[in-house]
Order: C-alpha cells, then structure tokens, then sequence
C-alpha cells in the first residue's frame, strides 16, 4: 500500500503551488496531460491527402534549370511538402519524396549518407546513377536504388532532360537522430564494373548467382528495368483480377532475401484494371504514390484526389481510402512506404472498411 507522506517538507504547500513548481524540475504530471495524441484512441496522422501535379511541378523546375546552374544546386530537386507538415520537409510521415531534373552535359557530384534513397524515372532516357562503382543507365519507369551510406553520382550525357522522382527515408532517419552525410573525394566515382551487370545478373528473378556473398540489408540489384515491369504488368493483366483494395500489385524485393528493397522502405507498382473501384482499407503504414500511366481518383478520409499522368499523391496512415480508376485502360501507380519498418517493429496493421463513395 502506497503511504502518503505528511513529511514537513510538504507542510503548507498547496497543489496549485506544486503544480507550479514542477516546470523547474522539467518533469510534467501525467494524470494532468490533456493532449489526446499522447495516448490516442487509434492512429492520427498530422500528414493531410495531397496531390502535386506533375505540369506545375515540372514547369517550376525547368525554370530551376534556367536559374539556377547544377555547382549552385548539386542537387536540383523540388521537394515535396506536406501541408499539414509544413514546419517538417516530409510528404508524408516517416517518407520524403521530390522531382530532380539533370540537364544535359550535368553531372550531380558523388556524395553518401545514412538515409536510404531510390529514383523513379519520369522523363528522359539514357542519364546514369553510378552506385557503389556500377553505372546504372536510366529510363522512364525504372527504379534505381541509391542504398543507405552507397556513394553515388548521376550524370546526364544525352541531348534532352532527365527527371526523376527521389524517394528516401530522411524523415524517420532524422526523427532517430542517425543521419549523416558525407561528400564524395571527386564528382565522379571510379568505374568498378560494368554498366548495368546487376541488372543483367539478377534479370532471373528464379535465378541467383551463387557464388555472390551479399550480407547487406539492402538489395544487391541496382535498377529495376522498366522493361521487366511493363511485360510482368501485362502478362498478370491477362490472367488474374488482382487484389480487392489495390488491383493487380507487385512489391519490387530483395531477391536474396525476398523481402523489401529496403529495410526501411517499401516500393510496389500496380495496375487498376479499366473502371475498377477497389474496397476501402486503412493501414498504419504511410504511402506516396506516382502516377505511371492512366487518370483516376483515390478518396481519402472523404477527400476526393484526382490524378492523371505523373502527378503524385500522398495517402497518410490509418487514412481510409479506396481507388478509382476512371478510365478504359488500365491505370498504373507506383509507391514507396514505410511498410518494413512497422512491419519488422510489430507496428503494422491492415483493415478493410465500407466504401465512402
């Protein structure tokens, strides 16, 4: 039984003086805390719905590209912020997602950091990502893994613009206080092997090369060739209807371990079939998407989003939300998430919930 003191000490003190006294001490009383986000019902994120469209981003950034030289910049990128986190540079909680544009004969110098990154391409053909000493050549749709502390460059060689959407985790490394970031010893990173040999060597996803010794969280391959995508896309198209809530959907993995590219972030690509409306679902995990290919609409917590050809959007967890695609062709979304890491801390949870429209 917890006694209560009547020491001296505590003689004449009243609680309002007490309460008083606590901040000097930089303690605050619990049974006192009235801020419902402490210990909430269910989760609410502070992340609102959000689309960007792509024609005003990309206007923007050309302008960049006009005023502003790739030495000033070294990494031209528009970021993409949430409205309802504002103060923060996330697009959505625990996940960060820009447009960078690479100018013809630009080199974006060699450097590495503790957050893990991807680049999704939009627009031009044939810039490169070097990656640990690999140069992966770039083209619209692929995915191209700029892993955690990997040095690596880009360069655009070609007669016409590239851009690319950035994908990192810098929102949760930076909640965890673990970031760093170091720049590289040149602009251009030494050429260890061939063009594109990851690419080629794991093209077999039934298929590993078992001589190769890979203990890195990470996966070893460096681009997913859109090329690969596309045709997996079709071919499943032919034959299965897909998942209720999101359609025919593929996660890009690991193939050494088979789980995520990364251990902190998750990438899938999916196709609605023509006019499908998926059944609502929430789920604690956070997404951005991009817009591959088609026009629709997402609905979240009631909000109406719509999107067409490259234009991104953002779904907050535990969001309820549910696709629409509006038109008579297959659209095609690709996301990135926070899966792994509520996944691997027993955080993650999925429902199905009534459509709300």
């Amino acid at each position: 039984m917890i006694q209560t003191s009547t020491d001296s000490t505590t003689s004449g003190i009243d609680v309002e003086q007490y309460y008083a006294g606590l901040d000097s001490f930089s303690v605050e009383p619990l049974w006192r805390n009235t801020d419902p986000r402490l210990l909430p019902t269910e989760p609410k994120s502070r992340a609102l719905p959000h689309v960007w469209r792509y024609d005003d981003v990309r206007a923007q950034l050309m302008t960049a590209g006009q005023l502003i030289s790739a030495e000033e910049a070294e990494r031209r990128v528009l970021m993409l912020i949430n409205p309802g986190l504002a103060k923060r540079v996330e697009t959505a909680n625990n996940l960060y997602a820009g447009i960078q544009l690479v100018l013809p004969g630009e080199i974006a110098p060699m450097h590495k950091h503790a957050a893990a990154a991807f680049r999704f391409v939009i627009e031009g053909s044939g810039a490169y990502t070097a990656v640990d000493g690999e140069r992966a050549h770039m083209h619209p749709g692929d995915i191209v893994l700029t892993p955690s502390w990997a040095w690596h460059d880009h360069g655009n060689f070609t007669d016409e613009p590239v851009v690319w959407m950035d994908g990192l985790d810098l929102p949760l490394i930076n909640k965890l206080e673990a970031n760093f970031f170091v720049d590289g010893p040149d602009r251009v990173q030494e050429e260890l092997r061939s063009a594109d040999s990851t690419e080629r060597l794991y093209a077999n996803s039934r298929l590993n090369p078992a001589w190769q010794t890979w203990d890195k969280p990470y996966s070893p391959v460096i681009n997913y060739p859109w090329s690969q995508t596309e045709q997996l896309l079709k071919t499943a198209l032919d034959d299965w209807s897909g998942s209720p809530t999101d359609g025919v959907i593929f996660e890009f993995t690991n193939p050494n371990s088979g789980g995520s590219i990364m251990p902190t972030m998750g990438a899938y690509i999916q196709a609605l079939p023509a006019r499908m409306h998926t059944e609502a679902h929430q789920h604690t995990s956070s997404a951005i998407y991009h817009v591959v290919r088609g026009r629709g609409q997402t609905i979240v917590d009631g909000q109406v989003l719509d999107w067409s050809e490259h234009d991104t959007f953002t779904v907050p967890g535990w969001s309820v939300h549910e696709h629409i695609n509006t038109e008579n062709e297959p659209a095609i979304l690709f996301s990135h998430t926070d899966i792994p890491v509520l996944k691997a801390l027993g955080f993650y949870q999925e429902r199905t919930c009534q459509r709300q429209a």
